[in-house]
């Protein structure tokens, strides 16, 4: 099957950017759209933010909304996470997910992910 892996996490200072990514191995990779999701210690998995792989609308929860950019790169099999303006509420293990057409904004609407990428920002 297709693995995803995660890089591009590490420790920042509150207002601080990083920028995530993500790549699928293998050439017959073809998800409807990727998606990322993050879970702090103690919490559920949440969603973050969506892509559809095609037609390329994106899709933010109200969180992370005008401070988190999701874009990908089809012929790289890449998708990306730019998070500007980060604070400690941030501070999670961010994940990549390959989804299906349904089910956008919840872990069950996807069916691949990656290992994770520690994202940690101090006060």
């Amino acid at each position: 099957q297709v693995q995803l892996v995660e890089s591009g996490g590490g420790l920042v200072q509150a207002g601080d950017s990083l920028r995530l990514s993500c790549a699928a191995s293998g050439r017959t990779f073809s998800p409807y759209r990727m998606g990322w999701f993050r879970q702090a210690p103690g919490k559920e998995r949440e969603f973050v933010a969506a892509i559809n792989w095609s037609d390329g609308n994106t899709y933010y929860a109200d969180s992370v909304k005008g401070r988190f950019t999701i874009s990908r790169d089809n012929a790289k099999n890449t998708v990306y996470l730019r998070m500007n303006g980060l604070n400690p509420e941030d501070t999670a293990v961010y994940y990549c997910a390959a989804g299906s057409g349904a089910g956008i904004f919840r872990p069950q609407g996807y069916y691949n992910w990656g290992q994770g990428t520690q994202v940690t920002v101090s006060s």
